[in-house]
């Protein structure tokens, strides 16, 4: 017969292991509290400003402005006609929207919110926006004309433009000077450098396809691709090798990466956001999926209180809301 004290030992043991893995798995998050933003029309991606605790949403042809502590819509950046996504160069005090039925970005101060300027890209339907900070420059993917058209964020210039091969859609800066970015009709990402303009690669992305949300761990250098094809593949960000795929829902638009915990977040039209967690550099697992609403594609995670926000109607044709997501 087995000593009482051996079996608290075993007990005690196989708590902990079971307290260990539920803490490396983590619980799945689910949406705490909507955010009412106001108004009426299409939307896509939203940008969180940490220095200032506020979202950028764009809404239609506006920017709309919410202050994520207080919880409400502080301002507005109007005449973005066909806005796609909001970048933000702090250092700089500036942000620039990619407004896609006028080929041009707005830019606007940081802290006033007033607009400074229009500047016409370099190519068609700019799309997605993003500012690498070691260059200083600001780049449009231009998904009309397969190309990226670069900005100086300072004089505000243009100071080049770069074929892509393909139809861009999401991109992200590793940190490092280069930028990665995905092809839609392409099935690749392609990784070029932020200061010469010169590509040095281009790796498919199977079993994803049409790749749309994109997203990085800059610590570890791992891609997360989010393929219209409802197939989510984690990519070695030094040489192309695919890691791991997961399915996720239908209509991925957007992936956010939380370097704190590992998660990562794949935001679906279907009103589901998918959950994933790095176990390891090489180890990743499915946490599940959270309900969120029709429509809530895109998101912008806030790294300071870990909480994921999308855009979203509570019906269609509705006032404007930001689903918060957290735990």
């Amino acid at each position: 017969m087995m000593k009482p004290s051996r079996i608290l030992l075993y007990v005690g043991v196989i708590a902990l292991l079971l307290y260990t893995r539920s803490l490396a798995q983590g619980s799945l998050p689910h949406v705490l509290d909507t955010i009412a933003v106001g108004g009426v029309g299409g939307w896509d991606y939203v940008t969180c400003d940490t220095v200032g605790h506020r979202l950028f949403v764009s809404h239609e042809s506006r920017v709309e402005v919410v202050d994520i502590v207080r919880r409400k819509k502080i301002g507005e950046i109007p005449n973005t006609p066909g806005i796609h996504g909001i970048a933000i160069a702090a250092n700089a005090n500036r942000g620039f929207t990619s407004n896609g039925k006028s080929a041009s970005v707005t830019v606007f101060n940081l802290k006033t919110l007033e607009p400074e300027t229009t500047i016409a890209v370099t190519g068609k339907k700019p799309d997605a926006i993003l500012f690498e900070p070691g260059s200083n420059r600001v780049f449009t993917f231009n998904g009309g004309s397969s190309n990226c058209t670069a900005i100086d964020a300072s004089s505000l210039e243009i100071v080049g433009t770069l074929d892509l091969g393909g139809a861009p859609e999401s991109g992200v800066a590793d940190g490092r000077g280069c930028i990665f970015v995905n092809l839609e009709d392409k099935n690749e990402t392609v990784c070029f450098d932020a200061t010469t303009l010169s590509i040095s690669s281009r790796w498919p992305i199977a079993p994803a396809a049409t790749p749309t949300g994109l997203a990085i761990d800059r610590t570890n250098r791992r891609l997360f691709i989010g393929g219209r094809n409802q197939i989510l593949v984690v990519l070695d960000a030094d040489n192309g090798k695919v890691l791991a795929h997961f399915p996720i829902g239908k209509g991925v638009d957007a992936v956010v990466f939380d370097p704190v915990d590992g998660s990562i977040f794949a935001s679906n039209k279907d009103g589901t956001l998918d959950v994933f967690r790095g176990q390891s550099s090489k180890e990743f697992i499915s946490v599940g999926k959270v309900t969120t609403l029709p429509g809530a594609k895109t998101q912008a995670l806030d790294p300071k209180t870990h909480r994921v926000y999308l855009p979203a109607t509570v019906t269609p044709g509705g006032d404007l809301v930001l689903l918060v997501v957290g735990n």
